[in-house]
């Protein structure tokens, strides 16, 4: 489902790739982060070139809601707690100069993306004293953050941690401007990295040093990401006929966790969270919908899409070498819900370390893969390994949810046919699509999503339309089609 921002913006085409050629960096990837880290590589004359699998901008940097904040949810007091004052200001300045760097990148090239300083808003409505207590952390490592009871919600809240002077703006329309002049290559897929070299679909490039800023990194080896993070989707609906809010929001009650900021004439409303791979039961737009039929009864929904965000153990980016084992690779992943903040400061700390202006541990501090955080990194670790035996065993030891047959007109799943699992999709008109139930990635089972019509892995979070096209990785393949039938 097509976004505000890809809707409203047409980002110029680039072609294939189709030869093979050297570069200085070679950055896998044309979304935000991807596109700032050769922006500014390219302003210091290097030689570097992007490769895109699909469009630039195509990924979730066109489906983000587009907060640039140092807001990260209520993290300063957890990072003061389990890392200190130094990783935890280095967190809080290195987010805090990403909005100043977008802002002063907007000036200088005279973009017109809908810039806008405004506060950003942490709100519940249940106990007040953890948001209290995050007011006075995030205050304390300098940012300027105040407890308030003040909103412009539709309901009453306990209390909310007021950042003043954060951002919003239109994403892609600021992309289009910072791609311009790069050396871009479209529709070319990375398939396989050794060395100083990438093989893609189309040619391979030879470069000194590598960036992976494609979401999730799809090389197993080395790094482990697969083992150090998941992913998550999240829903969002462009209402028209609503109030513009000056504040962006966001709720920390479970049941309340509702998302809030104003987009030209449209208020962005988002909410439904869910681990990729675990919407079985679908109703996250209608959820959607009923609530902002009750906050904004007047209201009327013109878009509906969702994003995936990585999610890291310990809530810390993934920013800096990819291994020990790789000193010319760079990654930048597992930035959460906050991809805009996280890209430009990605993309600066990148910058810096190419261009050999500090040491590595300087750079990147808090944000370095290298880290090893087992305190505050354990819990999330036992609940990730878990999902992944859970869910490898359900591709080996379950059965389909049902026969082929059961299938009604304009559903999907996972049932028995012939034998084996596959996964399923009846249209409307009655045709069925089948396709391979296991994920190409690790074999993980893979569960259907009917809010996206499409199938998800539960472990990873790869994405498969009902045809079996790829459409998020870490998989880097699609899964096989069977025969069709009426």
């Amino acid at each position: 489902m097509t976004s505000l921002w890809m809707d409203e913006t047409k980002i110029q085409s680039f072609p294939e790739l189709t030869k093979d050629i050297t570069a200085d960096v070679a950055v896998v990837g044309g979304g935000m982060t991807g596109i700032l880290t050769a922006h500014f590589l390219s302003e210091q004359g290097m030689q570097v070139v992007v490769l895109e699998a699909d469009r630039v901008g195509g990924g979730q940097t066109g489906k983000t809601t587009a907060k640039i904040t140092s807001q990260h949810g209520v993290i300063y007091q957890k990072l003061l707690a389990k890392h200190g004052e130094e990783a935890a200001g280095k967190y809080a300045a290195e987010n805090q100069k990403a909005i100043g760097r977008y802002e002063k990148m907007i000036h200088d090239r005279q973009i017109n993306c809908g810039f806008v300083r405004c506060p950003a808003y942490l709100y519940t409505l249940e106990t007040p004293d953890l948001l209290k207590e995050e007011a006075k952390s995030a205050a304390g490592l300098g940012i300027d953050a105040v407890f308030t009871k003040d909103t412009e919600l539709p309901f009453e809240v306990a209390g909310a941690v007021r950042f003043e002077e954060q951002a919003r703006f239109h994403p892609l329309l600021f992309l289009q401007s910072a791609a311009c002049g790069l050396t871009v290559y479209e529709h070319t897929r990375v398939l396989q990295a050794e060395g100083d070299r990438l093989v893609t679909d189309k040619g391979s490039v030879r470069a000194e040093k590598i960036v992976f800023a494609c979401h999730y990194p799809f090389l197993n080896v080395p790094g482990y990401y697969f083992m150090r993070m998941h992913q998550e989707r999240s829903y969002v609906l462009g209402l028209n006929k609503a109030p513009k809010l000056h504040g962006m929001y966001l709720g920390t009650d479970n049941a309340h966790a509702w998302s809030f900021r104003s987009a030209g004439e449209y208020l962005l409303f988002g909410g439904g969270g869910h681990r990729t791979g675990e919407n079985r039961v679908g109703g996250k737009y209608e959820l959607l919908k009923r609530k902002a039929g009750e906050f904004f009864p007047e209201s009327q929904v013109q878009y509906q899409w969702s994003a995936q965000d990585c999610m890291p153990m310990d809530q810390i980016p993934y920013i800096g070498r990819y291994s020990a084992e790789t000193p010319g690779w760079y990654t930048a992943t597992g930035f959460g819900k906050w991809g805009m903040s996280s890209s430009m400061a990605a993309a600066c700390m990148i910058t810096e370390s190419i261009l050999g202006e500090g040491e590595d541990e300087e750079v990147f501090g808090i944000f370095s893969p290298q880290r090893f955080t087992p305190k505050a990194s354990a819990g999330n670790f036992c609940k990730d390994s878990i999902h992944a035996v859970k869910d490898l065993s359900r591709r080996v030891f379950t059965q389909g949810r049902g026969d082929l047959e059961e299938l009604p007109k304009g559903h999907g799943g996972i049932v028995d046919y012939d034998g084996e699992k596959v996964g399923a999709y009846r249209n409307e008109e009655g045709e069925v699509y089948l396709v391979s139930a296991k994920c190409p990635h690790l074999g993980c089972q893979l569960e259907w999503n009917p809010d996206e019509k499409c199938f998800e892995c539960p472990c990873h979070g790869s994405r498969f339309d009902y045809r079996g096209h790829c459409v998020d990785g870490p998989a880097q393949t699609d899964i096989s089609e069977k025969s069709r039938e009426k």
